[in-house]
């Protein structure tokens, strides 16, 4: 299924896109897309039959926003350099365990959303990325194998990050991961069971027309099982959790002086094999 949330910010509502591409409510059916649905197979269940029937209420999608896919985010957990190209574009050393760092939940917007430059930034970078949606509270798993078996779901994330606050500012990264905005998200969660091999999704990003990245997830150092897997040794992941999970080769910091970084007006696109493409429109902070 594909699940996601329409409407202003603040005011979504739960819809689905039906396997026809048309979109349909779901808020006769259950409150929201959130951690509480997708940890509950009934809920889920009766959603997958009444899609299957025919029977949601049909919405007109003209003019109507698409918000984050899922609600009450409580964690959005990061993997860095976990590309093969990515880090060798960088002139990094693959990491010989998962890199982790932290986005806050309210970094995330929707996947049109307007995505701000903050104030006295010069090297805001773009970072077309998987996205893990968690569906199953996980503490401790013991395989790869687990991991997978707690993923509720999949969606593309764009890890906008600011390389000098995150780099040159002192501390750790999160100085240049938690901007205002930082963290669009969507356009739908595509349940797990639709994405049988999470290593083998091509992910791409374009930047004013021009194709930045190409990449696929079968160049993932850690893939999706052992990340979750891992990180879940390190803190409790509950349903509704997020994980990103790194990007690959073509980000303006791996590339030559002088570096393309974004400018307010700048288009962003990017999509990732059947997860949906997004588009921002860079302003300023």
């Amino acid at each position: 299924m594909k699940l996601l949330r329409v409407g202003t910010a603040g005011r979504e509502r739960p819809a689905l896109l039906d396997a026809d591409g048309v979109l349909r409510d779901l808020s006769g059916l259950v409150p929201d897309v959130d951690g509480a649905l997708l940890a509950d197979e009934g809920a889920l269940g009766r959603v997958r039959d009444a899609a299957e029937g025919g029977e949601l209420p049909v919405l007109d999608p003209v003019g109507l926003r698409i918000g984050a896919p899922v609600a009450r985010i409580g964690k959005v957990v990061c993997i860095g350099l976990n590309y093969h190209d990515h880090a060798r574009e960088t002139g990094a050393r693959p990491p010989a365990e998962p890199v982790v760092f932290f986005k806050a939940a309210d970094t995330v917007v929707g996947p049109n959303d307007t995505v701000l430059v903050p104030r006295g930034s010069t090297r805001t970078d773009w970072e077309v990325e998987l996205a893990v949606v968690v569906g199953r509270t996980a503490r401790y798993l013991e395989s790869a194998e687990d991991g997978l078996a707690h993923v509720a779901g999949y969606a593309v994330a764009h890890d906008v990050s600011e390389r000098e606050f995150q780099m040159d500012r002192g501390g750790t990264w999160d100085k240049g991961k938690n901007c205002e905005t930082f963290n669009p998200l969507g356009p739908w969660l595509v349940t797990a069971d639709e994405v049988p091999d999470p290593q083998a999704l091509a992910l791409r990003l374009w930047v004013n027309g021009e194709l930045k990245q190409d990449g696929t997830t079968a160049e993932q150092i850690f893939p999706v099982g052992e990340v979750v897997r891992y990180v879940s040794q390190f803190m409790v992941l509950y349903p509704g959790d997020v994980i990103n999970t790194g990007t690959p080769a073509g980000v303006a910091f791996g590339r030559p002086e002088p570096k393309p970084y974004l400018r307010a007006g700048d288009v962003v696109e990017l999509e990732i094999d059947g997860l949906g493409r997004q588009r921002q429109e860079l302003g300023q902070a």
